[in-house]
């Protein structure tokens, strides 16, 4: 790829010098916001900053002006009670939000439009419901949308007798019915594992399945469906796994260049050693694979990703966290080393437990995001140490070959809480922008960049004159071409960031 600058397809690239030059403004601390709220950033919208938050029963929208003064805070009165798994998706000067509530044992899937001034533009209205028994999984409904945001898809993916039973409902971006479908799906509960669910700019449901041998054993058989946005039908494609066993696939839509992107990292043998990453390419223009390689790992990037013990174990503990897909057809991988070690337990932690936990896709709810807020620890990880290390980038050209590696260096470790580790990748003026906390007490933010070639940078820091403001920028949102919002912890509450770079 030489030194030729690379375009994100959803983002607006300027092919100038670029200094980081920062301002960061912080939003007034609410009483009411402490550190087991939820919330979300929805987006900008009118000038203006719309933060969902939500604490037990209690709903509201926070909108911030331009200085981060909180101008208006909506009660979300019309929300009832029991009301779990919202979702949102944003437009300029409108979003939808599609929440779930029960009662009794029925689920009601409601969906309301609202404008910049978090307003009710109709009244909700019920798009499904579902009979469940006394002790079933309630959170069954995700709400996705294509990249452009041409195509909005409610579905349901939930077990039914000894089989999974997958209800799709797919919109328009004015919420008109386009078509739904009601499909069976085979479903072992110890071996299967579907996940990876994504709709294209068509409307077309894309998802993936793997096939363990066993209940803890890396996955030897990999498939990509596709649920067809017109039709009942669905196509599974079985990949060319060569003998070899893979785990934790992730998929990527390239809509620019019409391609459906694959990526695991593969083992020789189940439950060995990570050899390197498996990449397989559909292409929905000529319906056919165009790309199935095997990328060998070797030793002086293995040596570079972890420096310390033996490097046939060195890229054990990497996770695939993001794709970025580029306008040739390529793309750039970013996997990060993370493990946990619990104090007082003489088993050491290992990537099995992680993807077997109750939390990982595989359980029985479906939920396609790894970076939300944990609030309050609620996942009990009392005497639990987290560490996020390394950030691995790789450069996969259209073909399936890797034309360079990098490594960003960090070493993050905390103790019962890893809402402060982690990083977020952010596209800036042609190149990746890794930010992350690289000190314990979360106040400055290191950033550090890769160019076309994959030469790391390390540009300043972003740092705040208010003293006591930890921040999450894991958890950030990109909102505009330069700007972002980061939530903040300050003293015990939740606050947030606009970072104008």
């Amino acid at each position: 790829m030489g030194k030729q600058i690379f375009s994100v397809v959803f983002f607006l690239l300027f092919l100038v010098p670029f200094t980081m030059a920062q301002k960061i403004t912080f939003s007034e601390v609410d009483k009411a916001d402490k550190s087991d709220l939820n919330f979300e950033v929805i987006g900008k919208m009118n000038n203006t900053f719309l933060v969902y938050k939500n604490v037990s029963w209690r709903h509201r929208i926070s909108i911030f002006d331009n200085n981060m003064k909180e101008v208006e805070s909506v009660k979300l009165d019309f929300i009832p009670e029991k009301t779990f798994n919202i979702d949102f998706v944003a437009y300029s000067n409108y979003f939808y939000m599609v929440y779930q509530y029960q009662k009794k044992n029925i689920l009601h899937c409601m969906a309301v439009k609202m404008d910049a001034a978090a307003k009710k533009l109709s009244e909700p209205v019920e798009i499904d419901t579902t009979k469940i028994n006394f002790f079933a999984d309630n959170k069954i409904y995700t709400t996705i949308a294509s990249e452009n945001k041409e195509k909005i898809m409610m579905f349901k993916l939930f077990k039914k007798n000894d089989d999974y039973t997958l209800a799709t409902k797919l919109y328009d971006k004015d919420f008109n019915l386009q078509s739904q479908h009601r499909k069976g799906l085979a479903f072992d509960d110890r071996r299967d594992v579907y996940d990876n669910f994504l709709i294209d700019n068509e409307g077309n449901l894309i998802f993936t399945k793997e096939t363990k041998q066993g209940n803890r054993d890396n996955s030897n058989r990999l498939s990509l469906n596709k649920l067809n946005a017109n039709s009942d039908s669905v196509l599974s494609t079985l990949l060319p796994l060569d003998n070899n066993y893979i785990d934790n696939a992730n998929l990527k839509i390239d809509n620019l260049n019409g391609r459906y992107l694959l990526n695991s990292f593969y083992y020789k043998k189940s439950r060995g050693n990570i050899e390197g990453l498996y990449t397989y390419v559909w292409d929905k223009n000529v319906q056919k694979q165009t790309v199935s390689s095997f990328i060998e790992l070797g030793d002086s990037l293995r040596y570079e990703a972890k420096r310390e013990g033996q490097l046939r174990y060195a890229l054990n503990d990497f996770f695939i966290r993001q794709i970025v897909v580029k306008k040739d057809g390529g793309f750039l991988l970013m996997a990060e080393d993370y493990s946990t070690q619990t104090r007082g337990n003489l088993n050491s932690w290992n990537r099995w437990d992680y993807l077997n936990s109750p939390y990982s896709s595989s359980s029985y709810y479906y939920n396609p995001y790894y970076g939300y807020y944990r609030p309050s620890n609620n996942f009990n990880n009392q005497n639990t140490r987290y560490y996020y290390s390394n950030i691995l980038t790789l450069s996969i050209n259209k073909d399936g070959v890797k034309d360079w590696s990098s490594v960003v260096q960090k070493d993050q470790f905390d103790d019962e809480d890893d809402n402060f580790l982690s990083f977020s990748a952010i596209p800036l003026s042609g190149e990746i922008h890794f930010l992350f906390n690289n000190d314990r007490k979360y106040q400055i933010i290191s950033d550090q960049s890769i160019n076309a070639a994959g030469v790391v940078k390390r540009n300043a820091t972003l740092k705040s004159e208010e003293k006591g403001h930890q921040f999450m920028p894991r958890y950030c949102k990109q909102v505009a071409a330069k700007q972002l919002i980061v939530p903040c912890n300050y003293r015990g509450y939740i606050c947030f960031a606009k970072i104008d770079l």
